[in-house]
């Protein structure tokens, strides 16, 4: 799960740099507003990490309360774990949301030169 948010960040840092590239060339408003949407989408995968590693520490330690025969403390802060991922997850299908509702804004534009071409013929 973590190499995946990972996987995720790096790509749509790439994106970014790709297209602050192409902005500074071309003051496109719509370039600004993807690398604002990316960014937005960075700071949630950002969250989604750091959940999701608070969720595996949080785990690893209540094994060890658990072994160390603490098994209240253990079993409240295995809660917190599953809890913790249950915010991670949440994260995540925000963020894909985003992402979702971003490549239809970017693929309207096709569907719209198309209608544009058959109304023409």
């Amino acid at each position: 799960m973590l190499l995946a948010y990972t996987n995720r960040f790096l790509t749509i840092a790439q994106i970014i740099r790709s297209l602050k590239k192409n902005y500074d060339e071309d003051h496109n408003n719509n370039i600004l507003f993807q690398i604002k949407n990316l960014n937005l989408r960075l700071s949630l995968i950002r969250y989604m990490q750091l959940f999701g590693v608070l969720s595996l520490f949080l785990s690893v330690f209540a094994m060890l309360l658990l072994f160390l025969e603490q098994q209240q403390v253990g079993i409240y802060i295995f809660g917190l774990s599953m809890l913790s991922l249950l915010v991670s997850l949440g994260i995540s299908f925000w963020e894909i949301s985003i992402s979702v509702t971003a490549l239809r804004v970017h693929l309207s534009d096709l569907v719209d030169e198309k209608k544009e071409k058959k109304s023409k013929h």
